[in-house]
């Protein structure tokens, strides 16, 4: 039997709002591929961490710093049968004495390690210094007196943050003699760890003091300087280097064959004396940072003040994580403009769009997004987006061939989808002007769909008629 009674169309205005729920619907699984991409950056921290535990970790080099033991004595209080009592007590304490000058070198070597498909920046670091050390004249001044000194027991000290890194031993020498390296006793910057040596001096006139030890980690390589004039330079064949912390580099070269930078820290500049009864606590890598900020306790109770950092950190060149992330929170844009055409295409050019091939072209563009990241993660991001984008763009396009009528509407939307990957790439690579790009071409994009569209009677409703037989 044959229904001769035309079918009534619906409006446009009713058309854009299925277009617009099924749009809203395609935010959840587009949600779902952006806890996926915290997923494997998660998965791929641990593995970087799974790699870099049996190496070293971000590695905080400090010192020398020169440790005087002192005897002193200090007033106590205690209470004996419900009385404050007070009485002399005659304690040792340890002066800390900063260099007057410290010129030290590093020496980067780079290597990358993997586990299964996941990688971890390593290196293998080679440092020397020379530093000098001196008593102030005033001494006295800082509440300590040179026959107060046991210079018997005097040590020179200098931390690394992780210990295991430690490699091909450590060298010291003093006054041009080499010294007895033991384990153990680095400065508070480094937690304690380190090596130190027992020192030969008995405070008169300069010591001058040489070092060099080799040093695994990874990631980062970070400085604390200390008392006088600080020197420090440092180079790697890695060519993405990441200058941070309390102080930036004086000089630098980066080219793709690796980088070399220098830092001059001048005393001032770090309000540290030259002399100290308590030792510096754990550096500060982002100065101002209150969270990077961890006192140490002193014997006598009293937390000490944090050390400055300089720090040189061995980057991805391209961090594929970040860019997926920040690709899926375009994806909405892809839905929309696409979903737009095809509405362009139903209201204006006759074609009849029905809300499941929206919901599958739909599913098509938030796909594009998972080939992304899986590829990525094997091929790398650039090889990956050029592998989904045109997996994404051939299917869409010849799925739209059916959808619209035609291959040449079908070729509109193929070339519509081949611009928005390429200027989404363009995006990605240029951070400082994604912003400004990204709202001139959704205001272009604004202004031309309100063009067309200016003579749609959107509440307009319209039959169908079918031909009599």
């Amino acid at each position: 039997m044959t229904d001769d009674v035309p079918r009534r169309e619906r409006s446009p205005g009713i058309k854009l709002l299925f277009a617009g729920l099924v749009g809203l619907a395609l935010m959840i699984p587009l949600m779902l591929v952006y806890a996926l991409v915290y997923d494997r950056q998660d998965q791929s921290n641990t593995a970087q961490a799974a790699i870099n535990a049996g190496w070293g970790g971000e590695q905080v080099v400090a010192g020398p710093v020169l440790v005087v033991p002192y005897r002193t004595t200090e007033i106590q209080t205690e209470t004996v049968e419900g009385r404050q009592v007070s009485k002399a007590v005659d304690v040792e304490r340890e002066l800390y004495v900063s260099p007057l000058s410290n010129r030290a070198e590093a020496r980067i070597v780079p290597q990358e390690r993997r586990k299964s498909i996941y990688r971890s920046v390593l290196f293998e670091a080679r440092l020397k210094g020379k530093a000098r050390f001196g008593l102030p004249a005033d001494l006295p001044r800082f509440g300590v007196r040179p026959e107060q000194l046991i210079w018997d027991r005097a040590e020179l000290r200098i931390g690394a943050s992780d210990a295991r890194g430690l490699m091909h031993g450590g060298a010291i020498t003093a006054g041009g003699r080499p010294l007895a390296v033991e384990p153990g006793n680095g400065p508070a910057a480094t937690g304690g760890q380190g090596f130190f040596a027992f020192v030969p001096w008995d405070g008169e006139g300069t010591l001058e003091v040489g070092y060099e030890f080799g040093l695994r980690g990874s990631r980062s390589l970070s400085l604390v300087p200390r008392g006088g004039r600080t020197e420090w330079k440092v180079a790697s064949s890695w060519p993405s280097p990441s200058f941070s912390g309390a102080f930036l580099p004086d000089a630098r070269e980066i080219s793709d064959g690796g980088f070399s930078a220098s830092y001059v820290v001048d005393k001032l500049a770090l309000g540290q004396p030259p002399v100290a009864t308590r030792d510096l606590g754990p550096p500060v890598v982002n100065a101002g940072t209150a969270a990077s900020y961890r006192p140490v306790i002193a014997p006598d109770g009293a937390a000490s003040g944090s050390a400055l950092a300089v720090s040189v950190g061995l980057v991805e060149p391209v961090d594929l994580y970040s860019k997926v992330d920040r690709s899926v929170k375009y994806g909405f844009l892809f839905i929309g403009f696409t979903f737009v055409t095809f509405l362009l295409f139903d209201v204006i050019g006759g074609a009849r769009v029905a809300p499941a091939e929206y919901l599958l072209t739909g599913a098509g563009l938030v796909l594009f997004f998972v080939l992304l990241l899986a590829f990525a993660e094997v091929i790398g991001f650039t090889g990956a987006y050029l592998v989904a984008s045109a997996a994404i763009v051939g299917l869409l396009t010849a799925y739209s061939a059916a959808v619209l009528g035609g291959w040449r509407r079908a070729g509109f939307v193929g070339a519509l989808l081949a611009g928005l990957y390429a200027t989404l790439f363009v995006l990605l690579n240029l951070e400082a002007l994604s912003l400004l790009i990204g709202a001139v071409l959704l205001f272009l994009a604004l202004a031309g769909i309100m063009y067309v569209t200016r003579n749609v009677e959107w509440n307009r409703v319209g039959r169908r008629e079918e031909a009599d037989g």
